[in-house]
């Protein structure tokens, strides 16, 4: 299929059922819809969603990401792309976007925490520029390390 759009927007209520199973799939200890609608009220979350469409069919959502920004700093909490769809640049497509909000409000960092298990994940935000910064021990519920990386948020990363 030719996509011939890709949108990024705010998440609304209407994309939970997409963002819901997205999560489900992608996600070790995936966020129940009571989680994400918390995060839609939350001052500090940004919550997008990329949506796909063809000629003659209706917008999907393949994916979505949500970031807190604080002062001059920011932090991804989740970036998501549906794993039916992956390697067609919408994860990246994503991170753009973060990143741009966060240049555009004068964040000057910009963090995350990765499984250290998720060396696909790691792979994916170095190519961002990110860097790892530190090793938080038994971060997870199951007691799995978290890699803590960190980029400035400038037009070199």
């Amino acid at each position: 299929m030719q996509f011939i759009n890709v949108e990024i927007r705010k998440m609304e209520e209407r994309d939970l059922p997409a963002v819901m199973e997205i999560e489900n799939l992608c996600f070790v200890a995936p966020w129940s819809k009571e989680n994400f609608l918390n995060e839609m009220d939350n001052q500090y979350a940004n919550l997008w969603v990329i949506e796909l469409s063809a000629e003659g069919t209706a917008k999907q959502v393949v994916g979505f990401s949500d970031y807190w920004q604080t002062f001059d700093s920011a932090t991804i909490c989740q970036i998501a792309v549906h794993p039916g769809i992956r390697r067609r640049q919408l994860g990246s497509a994503l991170m753009d976007e973060i990143i741009n909000d966060c240049y555009a409000k004068r964040v000057q960092n910009l963090t995350l925490e990765v499984r250290k298990s998720n060396q696909i994940a790691i792979n994916f935000y170095k190519k961002h520029g990110f860097k790892e910064t530190l090793v938080k021990e038994k971060y997870y519920s199951n007691g799995e390390d978290a890699i803590y990386m960190m980029r400035g948020v400038d037009i070199d990363g």
